[in-house]
């Protein structure tokens, strides 16, 4: 016989054992889901490139097909100039250096020699233009004579001309734009001036011509951070540079017309610190999410294009869950299209209820994206801190910097991106891949000097040679200060 044994009291009942199992199979099914997420964002880490992150073009792998970096809209119309388009052609140059008559040439059908028949010059020209580089050798002798009260006179030597042999301006402004705007290495600058020019010139004394070009441009260097203090919107970055083995760091402030770099050990705030702009800037400053640039008491905008960035990495990653994320990318670039639009018309905002409907879209596709993305919980009894998915760290900084985010919209002075801190960093990053590193951080600051002195021009539409031949002959051209931003 038999006991009846009541399966809902008893502990070991096939009723608790049920439950047991729903609960192991509700944790397995968690920590599926935990592992699955996490799949995702290595396979997203992997995947990575200058489409969907912050790296550079240059790290994209050569055997993958290159990803789309930008979001213009193709007008499918086809390459080169439209139908319709006036075109331009080289003009004819009414005083060439030299004038060449083609005589006539060979025999007439009678057997006479055409050179013999008279000719007359025809007007149809045919130009051809050819570059012809030479050294010029200006020698300098002095005369000596006597009064008729018998006292000798001797002249002098202009100013600058000190010793029996040396290099003039143009030629040291020649290897200073070689080497720091063009940036080729000091070998290969002298290297093209004795091959092509004729000059002689060692590397030794192009590093002499680079210390004195970086000491008369301080001031100037100083007069462009001193004017950027006072601009309405200015653009900052950071990249890091190789100093022998040292990794130092290269930071920017830059407007369209202005441009200060300034070399630092550090990244952060002790290197924003010793840069001393941003303390006294009082306008708009356009930054990534660097935290440091937030300790500065001036209103920000973050780029954008960044933010672009993050939402392609997410759409890609798991595109059924994070639908959001092309849902905000077209919102911003709706935004970014109105605003262009808007400041062609000429005006100074967007519609208030223009910029309402579009905080009220952000607002609700930050709803949907964090009901899809919630927290992550430590497990039960641990205190330890979690680490959160990129998405819910995105979203998170999307509402608590709303306003840094969209205020592209609010205030049209504001640009969409931070490109304008990318272009100017760009050229430093490519100095470095040229020349690999810079020897010491004395180069380092030369060259942050004068690319600051010369990118500004350059900005301005100046000539910067030019503005490097005055620079060695005492007077280096002052940049516009307070141009438009």
């Amino acid at each position: 016989m038999h006991e009846h044994v009541d399966a809902t009291t008893n502990p070991d009942g096939p009723a608790t054992e049920l439950e047991r199992l729903r609960a192991e199979n509700a944790a397995l099914r968690a920590l599926v889901e935990q592992l699955q997420q996490r799949i995702a964002e290595l396979e997203a880490r992997l995947n990575k490139d200058s489409h969907n992150s912050n790296k550079p073009p240059s790290s994209d792998s050569p055997f993958k097909k290159p990803p789309p970096r930008s979001q213009r809209k193709s007008a499918g119309r086809k390459p080169g100039g439209q139908k319709g388009h006036p075109g331009a052609t080289r003009e004819l140059a009414e005083d060439p250096d030299q004038r060449v008559t083609v005589p006539l040439s060979g025999e007439c059908d009678c057997g006479r020699a055409c050179a013999a028949i008279a000719a007359e010059v025809l007007p149809e020209r045919r130009q051809v233009i050819e570059l012809e580089i030479r050294r010029q050798v200006v020698e300098y002798r002095t005369v000596a004579g006597t009064c008729a009260c018998g006292r000798v006179h001797r002249s002098d030597f202009p100013e600058g001309v000190a010793a029996p042999v040396q290099y003039g301006p143009s030629v040291s402004a020649l290897a200073v734009y070689l080497t720091e705007y063009q940036l080729l290495l000091y070998q290969r600058t002298a290297e093209l001036l004795a091959q092509v020019g004729g000059i002689p010139l060692s590397p030794g004394s192009v590093h002499r011509a680079v210390a004195v070009a970086g000491h008369r441009l301080k001031p100037m260097e100083q007069a462009i951070r001193d004017a950027l203090i006072t601009v309405s919107v200015a653009h900052a970055d950071e990249t890091g540079i190789r100093v022998g083995t040292k990794l130092y760091w290269l930071h920017v402030l830059s407007t369209p017309a202005l441009t200060a770099y300034f070399p630092h050990p550090k990244r952060g705030a002790e290197a924003l610190d010793a840069f001393g702009l941003l303390e006294l800037f009082t306008g708009v400053l356009v930054p990534d999410h660097w935290s440091a640039y937030e300790r500065y008491r001036c209103l920000h905008a973050f780029c954008n294009a960044h933010h672009l960035r993050e939402l392609i990495a997410l759409a890609e990653t798991i595109p059924s869950q994070q639908r959001w994320a092309e849902d905000m990318s077209a919102l911003l670039c709706e935004a970014n299209t109105r605003t262009a639009a808007a400041r062609l018309e000429g005006l100074d905002a967007l519609p208030a209820a223009e910029v309402e409907r579009l905080h009220e879209r952000y607002d609700a596709i930050l709803d949907t994206a964090a009901q899809r993305n919630p927290p992550r919980s430590p497990p039960p009894g641990s205190k330890r801190r979690v680490k959160q998915s990129p998405a819910y760290n995105l979203v998170k900084r999307l509402r608590e910097k709303r306003e840094e985010v969209l205020r592209f919209i609010t205030d049209l002075r504001v640009p969409f991106d931070n490109d304008q801190a990318e272009r100017d960093m760009r050229m430093a990053k490519l100095k470095q891949k040229i020349s690999g590193t810079f020897r010491t951080d004395a180069g380092l600051e030369r060259f942050a000097t004068i690319r600051s002195y010369l990118s500004t021009l350059h900005k301005q539409g100046a000539d910067v040679f030019q503005a490097l031949v005055l620079t060695f002959q005492g007077s280096p051209p002052v940049p516009a200060l307070g141009v438009a931003e």
